[in-house]
């Protein structure tokens, strides 16, 4: 394959892939791709380097799903393990863009790679996609680009993203599970009450006989579902999503949600546990890679994923860099457990802090698996008697007037 040396054409002009066709000097077919700013800047940089073109075709990535924390980890791990056996980075990039199968991602890859043929660092052009790419991400990839071990901390940064999917698949099949089981439990109670309640109701008209409290109680509630079905799901499930919004873009209700989630009984220990996890194995991650303390605490505080803990990070930073200790700074913002505080005060006294913060890391993270495993064994039966005095109940209560008649007859 024939290759394409770039120019840097300027900030202002968007640049597009456009794969070529032709031949060289010696009559051989060659193919392959360039980013440039329209076909005729290909034309010109092809015939430059003595290439006959016989076709340009502008390539469009389709299959637009969007980008996930799981393809960018697996793409870290995939350019850490291609840099440790020797692939050029160029080349690497190439492989995992036509590696994948969604478009968006070959793409954002594509992209990165043409700002590396011009010249830019790898971590700056990190730094154009911050959707994808956070503080820590970008720092610890400038880190290795400037002590020129950036496969190492590649690997240490896949290793790192890994444990963090793991810690959050945890915990949301730790919370999605009773939210999935009580849209099903309210899914089967609309059922019984807009066709199984009424049809019941016809079959007592014919009684003649004064119905049960807690039958009436039903048919009564039945009777507002039937006649209000449509604002009843649709006031549950605009409320729904607009609280999702609201949470996702409203900064004051993060804020809200977030210390809501810490003191929430059974699943606020886990989120807690899961939090300082990852608190503590961003923080190691980022002193095991030289990043200065004070410049590490940016990225730790938005890592651990809750506002309470940024809010604490901002201020151990502040007494950090004025000359405190990273123990006492930690201690004052009072939501660390003692063993957490220990173990940092070994590790500052015995200068292996990075060490010592990723054992306690790893503490907390076998926590928090064993956590999610016993709420799950917990929740189980708790769902059933949840569920089992609903269902239970509304089919007790329509099945009360029959017992009466029975014992009438």
């Amino acid at each position: 394959m024939a290759v394409v040396a770039k120019r840097d054409t300027g900030k202002d002009v968007k640049l597009f892939t456009y794969s070529w066709t032709g031949k060289d000097k010696t009559g051989k077919v060659v193919r392959g791709e360039v980013r440039a700013g329209g076909e005729t800047v290909v034309l010109a940089q092809l015939r430059r380097q003595g290439i006959q073109v016989s076709g340009v075709k502008k390539v469009t990535h389709r299959g637009g799903k969007k980008i996930s924390e799981k393809d960018i980890t697996f793409f870290t791990r995939q350019l850490a393990v291609m840099m440790k056996a020797g692939v050029p980075l160029l080349q690497a990039f190439d492989i995992v863009a036509k590696g994948t199968d969604k478009g968006a991602v070959a793409k954002l890859f594509t992209d990165i790679k043409g700002d590396v043929e011009t010249g830019t660092s790898l971590s700056r052009a990190f730094r154009k996609y911050p959707l994808h790419f956070d503080n820590l991400y970008c720092n610890l990839v400038g880190a290795g680009e400037q002590a020129g071990i950036l496969d190492e901390l590649l690997d240490r940064l896949a290793t790192y993203k890994e444990k963090m999917e793991a810690i959050k698949g945890k915990i949301k099949s730790a919370l999605y599970y009773p939210i999935a089981v009580l849209i099903i439990a309210f899914i089967v109670v609309a059922v019984i009450m807009l066709f199984v309640v009424p049809a019941f109701k016809s079959v007592f008209a014919s009684f003649g006989a004064e119905l049960p409290g807690p039958t009436l109680f039903v048919m009564g509630i039945s009777d507002v579902f039937v006649a209000y079905w449509y604002l009843i799901f649709g006031v549950i499930g605009l409320t729904f999503y607009s609280f999702m919004k609201a949470w996702r873009k409203s900064p004051s209700m993060q804020i809200v949600m977030d210390r809501i989630l810490l003191k929430m009984p059974i699943f606020g220990p886990v989120i807690r546990k899961a939090t300082v996890a990852r608190w503590l194995r961003t923080l190691a991650t980022m002193f095991a890679a030289g990043v200065p303390l004070v410049e590490a605490l940016d990225s730790v505080g938005g890592a651990a994923g809750n506002h309470v803990y940024l809010v604490a990070t901002r201020r151990i930073q502040q007494e950090v860099a004025s000359g405190s200790n990273l123990t006492i700074s930690m201690q004052n913002a009072n939501v660390f457990p003692n063993m957490v505080l220990q173990m940092a005060s070994i590790g500052e006294e015995s200068g292996s802090l990075d060490s010592m913060l990723g054992k306690a890391a790893d503490i907390y993270e076998r926590e928090v698996d064993e956590a999610v495993d016993s709420l799950a064994s917990l929740m189980e039966p708790l769902i059933m008697v949840v569920l089992g005095t609903i269902i239970g109940g509304l089919v007790v209560a329509m099945y009360l007037p029959i017992f009466k008649l029975g014992q009438v007859v």
